[in-house]
Parts: structure tokens; C-alpha cells; sequence
């Protein structure tokens, strides 16, 4: 795969780019939680696979390295774009298989890999083609790119799926079970050809990207250096309370995130709201994120003028402490689109103002040394993995204590948050 010549202009590939890593993320480890309970699993196993896709994504810095050695990060980009598109239409392919339940999920934890290393090399041809002014220019059009992502995944996507199930293939938009099948086979054969057809437009206009300057040129070096990053992170000073934030931080958004999708989703018989595709994707999904997104930009703007320290804490409880809108809705089953809307709204609209505390921290006081991009890669591990391990008990949790004291256990499984917060170590002073 040579590049082909034609313009680079970041803007020809960055939004591209981050676009497509954000489709592929996305489907596996959220978009899979409502396919999955549409296909008719219970939401213990639907949880449980869902989560358990994110583990390549938390493990992908002990493997980045090896990326780094061989051919170009632009034949890397391309190569797993090709890979994620045949995959999916591989997928759309056996559902029509009898047993394919098993087949499906083997596909879905091969391409967890491969989407991750898109997400790295992605990232390497961003860092190494751009120079760091360039860096700062292009990385709102990074971030908007991803979240556009999203929104066309757990909204578009997602909505598109109960549209065809309902409208075209003429089934109940309320039942679960193999009529979902047919659905979910377009969408993936959608998501199929947008891989290939990105691979193509990246083979235009994508750099080659450049060999940073520590990239190992050997897997000996490469395990060397991964080894002393790993020691080095270790004698941090207060290592041990920033691991434990770097855990602890989001662990009752880890709690709600599947379930909190699979409530929606779920019948009114037991204890859910019983949304549609349609309805989830519009509210969830668009409303949502919307406000996710407004909430970022606020609590950036809020860290920027009070300083991490000082903000620390209400951006702990901004994340914890509006929760309860999902405890309210399980408690009274709201029949009204106005205020389960509301409720979404509010709880991703103060996650999104807190969750930035949670970057910034690592950023700010875990990154900082001779391995700066490998230790806050280290800290974003850690949250990932907080986020797979809850995820995966979450479903199975949720179906033994009923959607009401699940949400109670949610609102207790803060309380770690709050601790950790409090006594989290600054040893890096900022202004």
C-alpha cells in the first residue's frame, strides 16, 4: 500500500480519521449493548460481552510499540480499515449462520483488536505528520470528529436498526428475539463498506507518518523501553493514590453505563421504559451526547479558571451526584419522551462537566516525566479497565436486584469516587 500523490491537507484526513475510529469503538463496546438485547440476551450477558470487548482497547499501550517498528503508520491505518470492513460484512454474513451467536462474538474480539490498532496508529500519523502548532490547530476538528462518530453510531445507526425492523421488515419494535437479525445485517454491511470506502479516501490523502524519535527499532528494544516505563511509572511519588484515581474516578459510571441503556430498552413489566430503537437513538443517543459535549466545554473552562486542585471535588460530585435521575425513572417509569429526555440530559450533561477533572488529572499529575505519553496511556488503561470489569458484572448485578436497587447499589458505588477524590496527591503544582 503506497500512498497515492494527492493533497494531504489535515482537514482531509483528521476528521475522517477520528470519524472512523469512533464508528468502530463505539459499535463494539456501546452500540453492541442494544443489539445484543434486541437479539433477545438477557441484560447480564448483554453487559457482560459488550464490556468485555473493551478489554484490546485497555491493554493496546503493551502492544502500541510493536506498531511503531515496521512499514509506515499509514499502511497500518489502511490495513486495519480494510481488515474492520471485511470483518463487518463478515459478521452481517453469519448471522444468517443457525448458531451464530458464538461466530459473531469470535468476529467482534478480532475486530476489537484490530479497531484499537487503528485507534494507535491513527493517532501516530496525527502525531508525527503535524508539528505540535499544528497539533493544537487541528485537535478541536480531532475531538468534534470523534463525538460526530458517536453520534452516528448510537444515534443514526441505532435508529436506523429499529426503522428497518419495524418499518421494513414490519416486525414490533418491542420484541426481542432472532427478528432483529435482519436489521442488524444491513447495519453491518453499511458499516462494512464505510470502512473500505475510508481505507480508499485514506489511501489518497493520508501521510505516511514520520518514526518518532524514541521508536524502538527492534521487539527487544521495544520490550525494554515498555519494561522501564513500567518501572518508572512505579516510583511516582503517591503512585498509589493515583492508580487508585485513575480506578476509582468513574467506577459508578462503570456501574450504570450498560444498564443504564439496557433500562431504556427494557419493558415496562420489568421495570424498564421501553423505548424504541428509534426513541433510544434520538434521546440517548443525540439528546445526550449533545449534552455530553456541552458539558466537556464547560468543565474545561470551569478547570481553567478555578485550577484542578480547587475543582477537583465539585467535578467528583458532578459526576456522581446526578445518578440519581436514573434512580427517579426507575422509581416512577416515566411514560413521557419531555422528561425521560430530561433526565438523560442532566446526567450526561454534569458527567460531561466532570469527566474532564478525570483527563486532566492524568495529564496534569500522573503523566508528567520521561515516559509521559506511556504513563498517561498507563492511567487511561486503568480506566478502561474499570470500565470493562464493572461493565461485566453490571448486567448480572442489575438482573438480581431489579432495575430500583440497582440504581440505589449505583448511587453506594460512589462513594468510592468521593474518597478517592478527596485524598487524591498533587505533586506537580500548576497554575
Amino acid at each position: 500500500m503506497h500512498s497515492a500523490p494527492a493533497t494531504r491537507h489535515p482537514l482531509l484526513w483528521v476528521p475522517s480519521g477520528y470519524f472512523t475510529m469512533a464508528l468502530t469503538y463505539n459499535m463494539l463496546t456501546a452500540a453492541a449493548v442494544i443489539m445484543f438485547s434486541n437479539l433477545g440476551m438477557d441484560n447480564g450477558e448483554a453487559a457482560a460481552y459488550a464490556s468485555a470487548l473493551g478489554l484490546a482497547y485497555t491493554i493496546k499501550p503493551f502492544f502500541a510499540a510493536f506498531l511503531e517498528m515496521y512499514k509506515t503508520k499509514k499502511f497500518f491505518v489502511l490495513l486495519s480499515q480494510i481488515l474492520l470492513g471485511v470483518g463487518f460484512i463478515g459478521v452481517s454474513l453469519v448471522m444468517n449462520l443457525p448458531n451464530y451467536i458464538p461466530l459473531m462474538l469470535a468476529f467482534f474480539w478480532v475486530l476489537s483488536f484490530i479497531g484499537s490498532s487503528q485507534d494507535i496508529t491513527t493517532d501516530g500519523v496525527y502525531v508525527t505528520s503535524l508539528d505540535a502548532k499544528s497539533q493544537a490547530l487541528f485537535c478541536g476538528w480531532q475531538s468534534l470528529s470523534w463525538n460526530l462518530g458517536k453520534l452516528a453510531m448510537m444515534s443514526v445507526m441505532v435508529m436506523l436498526s429499529g426503522f428497518l425492523h419495524e418499518h421494513y421488515f414490519g416486525n414490533d419494535p418491542h420484541a426481542s428475539g432472532p427478528e432483529w437479525i435482519n436489521s442488524w445485517q444491513l447495519v453491518f454491511l453499511m458499516m462494512g463498506i464505510i470502512m473500505l470506502v475510508m481505507a480508499l479516501w485514506h489511501w489518497r490523502v493520508m501521510p505516511d507518518g514520520a518514526r518518532a524519535e524514541n521508536t524502538p527499532r527492534t521487539p527487544g528494544e521495544a520490550i525494554s523501553t515498555l519494561v522501564d516505563a513500567f518501572v518508572t511509572f512505579f516510583q511516582k511519588q503517591g503512585i498509589w493514590l493515583m492508580i487508585g484515581f485513575a480506578l476509582l474516578f468513574r467506577i459508578s459510571f462503570g456501574f450504570l453505563n450498560a444498564p443504564s441503556m439496557l433500562f431504556m430498552k427494557d419493558s415496562l413489566e420489568n421495570g424498564g421504559l421501553s423505548l424504541t430503537n428509534q426513541e433510544f437513538g434520538l434521546i440517548y443517543g443525540t439528546f445526550g451526547l449533545i449534552a455530553l459535549l456541552v458539558g466537556s466545554l464547560i468543565g474545561g473552562a470551569y478547570v481553567a479558571k478555578k485550577g484542578l486542585q480547587k475543582a477537583l471535588f465539585p467535578l467528583c460530585c458532578c459526576v456522581n451526584i446526578p445518578n440519581i435521575t436514573f434512580l427517579l425513572m426507575a422509581f416512577y417509569q416515566p411514560d413521557s419522551h419531555v422528561l425521560i429526555s430530561l433526565g438523560v440530559v442532566i446526567e450526561q450533561f454534569f458527567f460531561g462537566i466532570g469527566s474532564v477533572g478525570f483527563m486532566i488529572y492524568l495529564m496534569q499529575q500522573l503523566a508528567p516525566g520521561k515516559y509521559a505519553t506511556t504513563h498517561y496511556a498507563f492511567g487511561t488503561a486503568l480506566m478502561g479497565l474499570c470500565m470493562m470489569l464493572t461493565g461485566m458484572v453490571s448486567g448480572h448485578l442489575q438482573v438480581a436486584m431489579g432495575y430500583v436497587g440497582y440504581f440505589v447499589f449505583v448511587m453506594l458505588a460512589t462513594i468510592p469516587s468521593f474518597l478517592i477524590c478527596w485524598f487524591a496527591p498533587f505533586p506537580h503544582k500548576h497554575d
